[in-house]
Formats: structure tokens, sequence, C-alpha cells
């Protein structure tokens, strides 16, 4: 399901439902795709039918009018109620159920409806959109199941996802998007971090090994696989050479990882002025005091991002990989700024500025680190950004199955007995 070329080289909650596994989609997720092709299937009769039968009735009123034309009227508003009835099943099935037809396609829709021929238009859009959710995510639950009694993800030390800086480990958005529950769905145990959104690394590592203490204690498993994504592959670094936790950990697997820093931001701090800084500083403190955070400090965390801060932690820490640990890392890049998502569109060309190919924040020097780092190529003109390496948008991206690589990540973990 993949086109894209991998470069290879050298508070005691079991997800958040208390155990239950929620990657089986043969529930919700199967009647959600079932909606979504029946709205398909009543758009695509209603566009055929609209234009043809449009046309039908435009030669018909040459003959009916004037002498026929109360039933050519009566036939007219009996087509137009059919049409109606059929396009508003449709439409709202699949405006209620899709997901990848994002906020833009939704509004593209609305803003067209009432507009001859672009209706029409955008609404072949949405049909192409839909149908071709349906085909994926139809052809992903039919490889699920087909391998399903292989539970090719069923490792012997559960996995712990560790989130990057900005976010929090919460119900209502999952920072991993649909990756945890294909995971799931495959035989794996899933934790998370439930650090603190931002936080000096030395902060965030302290919790993170509080964390990993707490869930070795509850349930006895002896180590986790750690896959920690930006921030959070420095912060686990310094959580196992410094905070004591090496002993629990079989492997470390950091996702788009600023291992040697962000030279942007570095720039960025040098020209904003301190007062603005500072302000910034003090709403994010406030918002995230109010979300959660227990003790925020967002320039911290900026700091440690910068490539002075991280010269200065591997320093401290070192750069090698750890004995008895199985170390690798993940890379991927942005091919055009445009193809990326706000904030990362803005921030791509400035990060290629300064550190060159970059996945919208962090530039392809600064990912290497461990025995293995697998570079992801974009084979299109679209990319992989910081955000879709965790499926933060839940995007389905032609050439790129980000669910399906990390059930390769995780299975190879289960083959090397992790």
């Amino acid at each position: 399901m993949s086109n894209v070329r991998r470069a290879a080289g050298g508070s005691g909650r079991e997800g958040f439902d208390g155990g239950t596994n929620t990657g089986n989609r043969g529930g919700g997720a199967g009647r959600r795709i079932a909606v979504c092709r029946f709205g398909v299937a009543m758009l695509r009769v209603f566009w055929w039918t609209v234009l043809l039968g449009g046309l039908a009735f435009i030669v018909t009123a040459v003959l009916a009018i004037p002498d026929h034309w109360v039933p050519w009227a009566v036939a007219l508003g009996a087509f137009a109620l059919v049409e109606s009835v059929v396009f508003w099943a449709g439409i709202i099935a699949v405006y209620l159920t899709s997901v990848q037809l994002g906020l833009k396609i939704r509004v593209i829709g609305i803003l067209c409806g009432w507009i001859p021929i672009a209706n029409l238009v955008a609404l072949r859009l949405i049909i192409r959109t839909v149908a071709e959710e349906v085909r994926f995510e139809t052809a992903k639950n039919t490889l699920d199941r087909r391998r399903e009694t292989a539970r090719v993800c069923a490792t012997r030390y559960p996995i712990l996802l560790v989130h990057g800086v900005f976010f929090r480990d919460t119900e209502a958005l999952n920072y991993w998007g649909r990756i945890p529950a294909e995971l799931e769905r495959n035989g794996a145990r899933i934790f998370y971090g439930e650090h603190q959104s931002a936080a000096s690394v030395e902060d965030s590592a302290a919790e993170l090994a509080a964390r990993i203490r707490d869930i070795i204690g509850q349930t006895g498993c002896g180590k986790v696989n750690v896959i920690a994504h930006s921030k959070g592959g420095l912060d686990m670094r310094y959580a196992i050479a410094r905070c004591g936790v090496g002993q629990w950990v079989a492997s470390l697997t950091t996702i788009n990882t600023p291992h040697r820093g962000c030279g942007f931001a570095d720039y960025l701090l040098g020209h904003i002025p301190e007062s603005a800084q500072r302000k910034v500083e003090h709403a994010y403190n406030a918002a995230a005091s109010r979300l959660g955070d227990t003790s925020p400090d967002f320039m911290a965390a900026v700091r440690d991002l910068t490539q002075t801060g991280c010269e200065r932690i591997n320093r401290q820490i070192g750069l090698e990989p750890f004995p008895g640990i199985l170390c690798q890392s993940v890379g991927s890049r942005l091919a055009h700024a445009t193809t990326g998502k706000f904030p990362l569109n803005f921030t791509y060309p400035l990060v290629k500025w300064f550190d060159g190919p970059n996945d919208g924040l962090v530039a392809k020097p600064s990912f290497p680190w461990g025995r293995r780092f697998i570079w992801l190529e974009p084979n299109g003109k679209r990319g992989i950004s910081h955000a879709d390496m965790i499926d933060l948008n839940r995007e389905n991206i032609a050439g790129f199955d980000v669910r399906e690589f990390y059930v390769g990540l995780v299975s190879e973990l289960k083959r090397a007995g992790l």
C-alpha cells in the first residue's frame, strides 16, 4: 500500500480506555465506511440523472411548450423532488461520515452548491474523494482481517508512544491519529507518555522515567518498546541516559526527532524581541496550565530544540546508541511548502533555507540517530510532513500509508523478540 522510497542506514491507563482493544474496526468504523459507500452511490446516481435528465427536459421543453406544458411541468416537478431526495441522502451521508473530505472540500461543496455547472464539478470532486476513501479503507480492513490471527504487532514488551512538544495525550484528540488503533488491532499493547506539553528536555525526561516505572510496576511487563516523535525522542534519550530507566527500555525508535536541533529556531530566537518572546511564553504557559500541565515552560522547550540547545544536550548524554537497547531513527521530508498544512507550509521554506530538505520543522541532517536510520523519500509531489508522520490530520496520502508504516516498525520489533 505504499510507494514511498524507504532508505535505511547504519497514570496507569492502557491506551485511553482501560485496556479495551480500540483497534477493532469491525464495528463503528466498518459502519462508517458502509455509510460512505451508500452516500457515494446516491451522489453518482444524482450526478448522472441530473445531467442526462436535465438535457432531456431541455429538449422536450421545445416540443411540450406551449401546448403540453402542464404535464411537462408536472414531470419536471416530480423529477426535481426525486433528485432532491437522492442528493440530500447522499450528501448528508458523506458529509457526516467521511474523514478524507476535510474542511476544504466541504466548504467548496457548500460555496459551489448554488452555482450551475460549478456545483456538478464540485460534486465530482466530492464523489472521487469519498470513493477513494471507501476503496482504501476497505482494502485496509481486508488486509487486517487476513492477518488477524498472525497478530503481527503482538510484541513481547508493550509499546510506549511518546508525544512531541506543544501537545498532550488526551482522549478528545489522539496525538497519534489512527495509528494506535491499527497497532492494537494487529495485537499491540499501547501505553502513552502522558507528560506535559512543554518543558525542558530534562524535566520531560524525569516525567517519562516516572511513567515507565509506573507501567513496569503496575503491569510487570519488564520492559517497554518506545516510539517517540519529535522532541519526545530527545526526552527519551535523556531519560535513558540520566534518569536510570535504560534497564526497562527494550527499544527506542525516534520519529522525525531533531537530534541536532533546528537551525531556523536559533535564528528566530535571535531576531524576535525578548519582550515578544515573553508575551508568547506567558500566554502559552497560562493556557497549558488550564489544560492540565502542572508546570509548563514554553521557552525552555523551545531553547532545547535549537541547535545550540541540542549541542548542549548531546554533550551531556552523547549521541551514541545505548548498549543493549535497539536504537533506530526515522525521518521524512516535504516536497514543497504548498503540500504541508499550516503552519508547516510557512516554516518549510525557512527550514530549507537554513538546513536543507526537511519535514516542515526538522531538516534531514538532524534526524539520524542509533544503529539504523530510515529515510522516507516521497515519490510524488506531496511529500511527508512532520505532522503526517503521526497521522495528525488523519489523511490518506497517496503512496504512503502511515498506519501500515507503523505496523511494519512494530512487527520488526516482534521479529527481533522485543
